[in-house]
This record gives structure tokens, sequence and C-alpha cells, in this order.
């Protein structure tokens, strides 16, 4: 009887194992289980890179999931209308110097506007700050990620440390679900000062850039067209000059317009999607438009969106594909917004 009891006594012992020795689970990337991750393959040797912008989705079983938007210059895009026109609070319809960006419908990534173009699941490992994950696809790709954690514990950055297929990537993560999102207006009023730091590709050349402020106090809140912010950049010191394609009305011409319209829009209700926008006012006035086709920005966005449910910046993607044909005119980054850096 009392040998009984004692095998009764060991068996719910067993049960009742502290997590510690029981099975595992797998840690998830500091702490986090759903990231927003800008990732690309740019090397200047070549006209056959990509980019792709979309989410993770880590669970603690050691599996993990996405969804990604695709641009590749093999297969390239055409841009496309986001649907929104931001109204007469945030433009203006005369030409000219104004102060105040045209009234356009905002163009985005082809594609954007829908569904990912591609979903894949694998498994990961978390080894001291080192996310590993290995990808259940045809083709070999694994990749490594250091994770570090905000200061204030609510956000966890990736820095990509190797992949196999891809060569720069920017990530961040939150136990914010992937439908949280930020409405423009919360957007305007982030108290925080945002930088940028990006890898472009354009000319078989590669262009870093780091620690750029981002202004986004500079731009103006449409009233009527909530989900979307504007600014006319006044002048630039590099772009839209008589040499980038404005020799009639460029900086350092006659004219010497060189302002830049630039357009930040929600593209996504129940997600974190926006698009940037941007062109140089010139451009268009060279082709007598007032609404610039050519080879404007399109830049792709998600929110990074931290614990608490505040807007924390972006990750993004330029795919902005030439209008000609000419693969060598084609504009392609990867680019992280952000407080946390």
């Amino acid at each position: 009887m009392r040998f009984a009891a004692a095998i009764l006594s060991f068996l719910l012992a067993a049960t009742l194992l502290p997590a510690s020795q029981a099975a595992a689970a797998t840690s998830l990337p500091g702490g986090k289980s759903t990231f927003v991750v800008s990732q690309g393959h740019l090397k200047a040797s070549s006209q056959q890179n990509w980019v792709r912008l979309g989410n993770y989705s880590f669970a603690k079983n050691g599996t993990v999931s996405a969804g990604f938007y695709l641009w590749w210059q093999r297969q390239p895009k055409a841009r496309q209308s986001t649907g929104t026109k931001p109204d007469a609070s945030c433009t203006t319809t005369a030409g000219g110097k104004a102060t105040k960006v045209r009234a356009c419908q905002v163009l985005t990534a082809g594609g954007f506007t829908g569904g990912p173009s591609e979903r894949r699941t694998g498994t990961y490992t978390v080894s001291g700050n080192v996310l590993t994950i290995t990808w259940k696809i045809a083709q070999t790709w694994t990749e490594q990620w250091y994770v570090r954690t905000s200061p204030d514990g609510k956000l966890a950055r990736l820095d990509l440390k190797r992949s196999t297929l891809a060569t720069h990537g920017y990530g961040y993560g939150s136990n914010a679900s992937y439908a949280t999102r930020r409405a423009m207006s919360s957007v305007k009023a982030f108290p925080g000062g945002l930088r940028q730091d990006l890898t472009s590709w354009a000319g078989g050349k590669l262009v870093p850039s780091a620690n750029q402020p981002f202004g986004l106090s500079s731009f103006r809140q449409c009233s009527g067209t909530t989900s979307c912010l504007t600014y006319l950049q006044p002048s630039s010191n590099s772009a839209c000059q008589k040499e980038g394609g404005c020799p009639r009305y460029g900086g350092g011409t006659k004219a010497n317009i060189s302002s830049i319209q630039y357009y930040l829009t929600m593209v996504g209700k129940g997600d974190r999607r926006d698009t940037l926008w941007h062109w140089c006012t010139c451009l268009a006035m060279e082709r007598k438009q007032f609404c610039y086709n050519g080879n404007s920005h399109v830049k792709p966005l998600l929110q990074i969106i931290d614990d608490s449910g505040a807007f924390r910046g972006w990750v993004g993607a330029e795919a902005s594909f030439s209008t000609d044909g000419s693969r060598a005119k084609d504009m392609l980054a990867v680019f992280r917004i952000s407080d946390f850096r």
C-alpha cells in the first residue's frame, strides 16, 4: 500500500514539474511575437535585385510564418494608385511655386494595395542575442539576425547578421498584433525624433546612408482626407537639379525650382501598410504635367508598433521601376525610419 502511494506521489510530482524542467518552449526573439521586416538583395553589379516587405509571426513552439510583398527587377511592376487623393486643406490645384503639394492621386509600388504576394513557414531558434530562421521552401534559405531590446522594453529590433539570399535587412517587433496600426493623426503627433537608415541601389551603384533626420513635423495633416499627410519641401541642395533631368526648371536654371512633392498615405485599414510617394516638381513641369507620371519614388511602408500600441516609425522598401523599361534606371532600397536604431 505504501509502495502504491509512493508511485502515485511520484507520478503526481512528474506531472507538476516546473516549466524549466518540462519540455521548454522556444524563447520568442526579444520576447516579441510579431515583427515587420524589410529586406533586400542589393548588389551593385546586378540588375536582378529584389526587395521584400512583410511580417514575421513567431510561435512558442519554435515555428515562424511570414507574409511578404516582393519587388524584383526580373519581374518589374508598374506603379499603381492607392485610390487616395488628398483634399484641398493640404494640397493645391495651382502650379508653379506653391506652399502645398499638388492635388494628385497618390501612387505606390505595384501590388501593395492587395495581399502579400508570397507566404512561407519555417522554424527558428534563439541563442543569446542571435535569432536563426530556417525557411521551409524548395530553395535553401536561412537567415540570422541580432536581436536588440529597446530601453523601455516595449520593442525588439532585428539587425541582419547574415542570410543565404538577402544582403540587407531591418526588422522591429512587439506583442501587438499585425492588425494594430495608428491613424495618421497619431503618426503626425509622434513626440519623438525619427531617423532613417537605408541602402539604395540605382544606376549600378549602392549608396548607404545612416542617421538621416526624417522631418515628420513638416508634414501637413489633411482635414478631409484624414488618411494622408503631405509636405512640399521648398528646395533641395542636391535633388531636382538641372543635371538631374530638369534643364529648364530645375535648380541652377533661371526658374530655379527644386521643390519636392511628398505624400504619406495609409494603404491598409486593417494592418500596418502605409506608403510614401515623392517626386521633383520640375520633372512634371518639364513634361508639362500637373501630376508626374514618370520615375517617381514609391516607397511602401509598414508601421512599427510597440507593446503599448504606440507608433514608433516604419520599415520600408523602395520599388521604383523605370517607366522606359531600362533596369539601369530602377531605384530600389531597404530602410528603417525609427526612434530606436
